[in-house]
């Protein structure tokens, strides 16, 4: 399929879904003139997807690795209960005033919970058993973060990896010199080998991998 009949498709999907609403599109805008790297926010149909799947198992406590803009925390606060908790963790500081402005601005704001600093570090200060986990930070640690993450996640919960396609590179066969590719391929191999859970990956953007702890 040509480039442009990709963006014919997701012009398609996107004219026909949920829309992302005022303050989402203003964190999208925003993230494009300002940040450097704007393309790594969920965006308008992962979030929708994220809403969801939290409106169907309407988990309790989630836990989020890689804030960036936290558009996708605020989609997950969404579709999670008025109840729910989240603890969404990003490493890069620098981004504190970002995030707190478009938080401030959500009625949501009172079940989120920021934390600044090595997501290797703050995990084991959580104590929680998470109903949901959203695995979207540094691709050189997934499966550090997996290890750390799953005894802490109930059984019947869901873990979901993004960026698990990694823009095809996961199909190079050579092995690949950057560390973020190596990341992924060998996290997508020990899912696959892991009995544990039950996995698929969804071919959405950047490749989603669903993970059902049994």
């Amino acid at each position: 399929m040509s480039l442009d009949k990709n963006e014919e498709i997701e012009n398609y999907i996107l004219s026909h879904i949920d829309d992302e609403g005022d303050l989402l599109k203003q964190l999208n805008r925003d993230a494009h003139v300002n940040l450097l790297k704007p393309r790594m926010l969920s965006g308008h149909l992962q979030g929708r997807i994220l809403k969801m799947f939290c409106q169907m198992i309407r988990p309790k406590y989630i836990l989020e690795l890689g804030t960036y803009t936290a558009y996708a925390t605020l989609c997950l606060a969404e579709g999670a209960t008025e109840d729910a908790e989240i603890y969404t963790i990003e490493v890069n500081d620098e981004l504190e005033d970002f995030i707190k402005k478009y938080l401030h601005q959500t009625k949501l704001k009172d079940k989120i919970h920021l934390h600044l600093g090595d997501a290797l570090e703050i995990i084991p200060t959580i104590d929680c058993t998470f109903d949901l986990v959203f695995i979207d930070a540094n691709k050189r640690h997934y499966i550090e973060y997996y290890n750390l993450i799953f005894d802490k996640v109930r059984s019947g919960g869901l873990i979901i990896a993004d960026n698990t396609l990694w823009d095809g590179h996961v199909l190079e066969t050579a092995k690949p010199s950057d560390k973020q590719t190596i990341g992924i391929q060998q996290f997508n191999d020990l899912i696959a080998k892991d009995d544990r859970v039950e996995k698929v990956i969804l071919p959405i953007r950047d490749g989603l991998t669903m993970i059902w702890k049994k």
